[in-house]
């Protein structure tokens, strides 16, 4: 199933001559021109063949697809390193059944209780092989924005690696009390922590700036150091999680709610399109997906472009429960635009529309292909913690908010095309005080009060890291401008 000798080759979205290999993509991270690397093709499995792997087979054969310049047994020993001896509980990617017809799938049992950990402990040794593919003996500096979680993760992956300076930038106010501490507390000799004034897209904006400034990258050759992303628009971030995907289907026929090749739906929160996009390839794949539902929160940008074909970033921007949607440039929808279209000189086009007008529009054949695929909604706040509270009396489950906000559109999926899997992506104690809010608890405005009176209340247990963050010393304080992402970055 692996690609012939001359490997996979990836290209830029916004120029399809711009060619590199696997690990060239993950060592840059962005393209020169400021596209995202997309796979030149998208292999095709045979299910058969994969459905009784364990997690870590599983992810070693579906990354050596798409990772062709990496050897095989690097691969299978990084996905065990990665992977193995229970760093995601008695099961990555665990399914649970909340009614018939819905089950959640739980991506939150890593180190840092997020989804993104199944990417994020994967990707530094994808990083550091790349640079031994490659000969690259340069230093590494990793730019990475975050809304909330990205950053931890990410932090904690790369954390105390030789060779590699990783700095975070994450929005100042704009992310749950534990998701700021969980990054403030941060152990490790090469990382690096600032909030940042605005909100998410402020962030995003002034580390993309950073990645295309010629200047900037024309110092960072004379001191021998080259830049790079642990966010999604990185290739080597967004491949991991197309795993899981097929570990989630393959538990429902394990356990006969669907037989083989029968089809299921995903449902997805998200703000950036990444990790829906990874459910795109694996249905591109050949994994049978009848429909993924991308769920938004109040900053329904997503939602309304599925509805009307119009991007549109200028617009209110909410701070809402599920802080890590609270996004208005969603840079994976990209990829999506130039897989569909075909066109990287029309993708580049609508991308400037959107750096100068903050908006773009697709014609109707377009946005038809994109429905052919995908269904979009979107969940208020108040509707939000009514489905925390619903989902809790009636199916005894703790739905962390953005968990909830696909939850709500889940159960309004139509069940003829399938059972629908919603991809939970939090735990719920990283958002302790709205989840007890929405069950009707007293809230006391300090993160582990709330943490405590949430286990009080339903019996659960906080994870450990979580409730250990209490007597972590703080580290970084620094609260900086967008315009000073720059410096930051020039002091790694």
């Amino acid at each position: 199933m692996r690609e012939g000798k001359t490997g996979m080759e990836y290209y830029s979205t916004r120029d399809s001559a711009l060619r590199r290999s696997a690990s060239q993509a993950i060592l840059q991270g962005i393209a020169p021109d400021g596209g995202l690397f997309v796979p030149r093709e998208i292999p095709h499995v045979d299910l058969a063949e994969l459905i009784d792997l364990d997690y870590c087979a599983l992810a070693a054969k579906v990354l050596g697809l798409y990772l062709t310049d990496y050897s095989e047994a690097f691969l299978r020993a990084a996905a065990q390193k990665a992977y193995g001896a229970g760093r995601f509980g008695d099961l990555p990617a665990k399914v649970v059944r909340l009614e018939d017809g819905l089950f959640s799938m739980e991506l939150w049992h890593g180190p840092t209780c997020a989804f993104k950990d199944y990417a994020l402990q994967l990707m530094p040794l994808l990083m550091t092989e790349a640079k031994r593919i490659n000969g690259d003996t340069s230093k590494t500096a990793i730019l990475v924005a975050t809304s909330g979680d990205t950053g931890k993760a990410a932090l904690e992956g790369y954390r105390d690696l030789d060779g590699i300076e990783i700095a975070v930038f994450y929005p100042d106010h704009g992310t749950s009390e534990m998701q700021r501490l969980q990054m403030a507390t941060q152990e490790g000799k090469n990382v690096h922590v600032f909030a940042v004034q605005g909100n998410f897209d402020d962030a995003q904006t002034g580390v993309k700036k950073v990645f295309t400034d010629a200047a900037f990258a024309e110092d960072c050759a004379r001191e021998n150091k080259h830049l790079s992303s642990a966010n999604s628009i990185n290739w080597g971030r967004l491949a991991p999680q197309i795993v899981y995907y097929f570990a989630g289907y393959f538990q429902l026929v394990h356990s006969g709610a669907v037989q083989l090749g029968e089809p299921v739906q995903f449902c997805v929160p998200t703000g950036n399109f990444g990790d829906i996009l990874a459910g795109y390839y694996a249905k591109r794949m050949g994994l049978p997906v009848s429909r993924l539902l991308c769920a938004s929160n109040k900053n329904k940008v997503l939602a309304d472009f599925g509805s009307s074909g119009i991007y549109d970033a200028d617009r209110p921007f909410y701070k809402t429960a599920s802080p890590s949607m609270d996004i208005l440039v969603s840079s994976n929808l990209e990829r999506l635009i130039c897989h569909e279209s075909g066109d990287c000189g029309r993708t580049a086009r609508l991308m400037q529309e959107l750096a100068g007008q903050k908006r773009y529009a697709i014609d109707n054949e377009l946005l038809e292909k994109i429905r052919a695929v995908f269904g979009f909604g979107y969940t208020d706040e108040e509707t939000c913690f009514a489905e925390i509270r619903n989902t809790w009396e009636k199916d005894g489950y703790l739905a962390d908010p953005h968990t909830a906000v696909a939850l709500s559109l889940a159960r309004q999926s139509n069940r003829a095309e399938g059972p629908c899997i919603v991809l939970s992506t939090a735990s719920p104690y990283k958002f302790s005080g709205a989840v007890l809010a929405a069950l009707g608890g007293a809230v006391q405005g300090d993160d582990f009060a709330d943490l405590h009176a949430l286990e009080e209340m339903t019996g659960t247990q906080a994870p450990a890291v979580l409730r250990a963050l209490r007597d972590k010393p703080v580290r970084f304080t620094q609260i900086i401008a967008p315009d000073e992402i720059r410096s930051a970055a020039e002091k790694l």
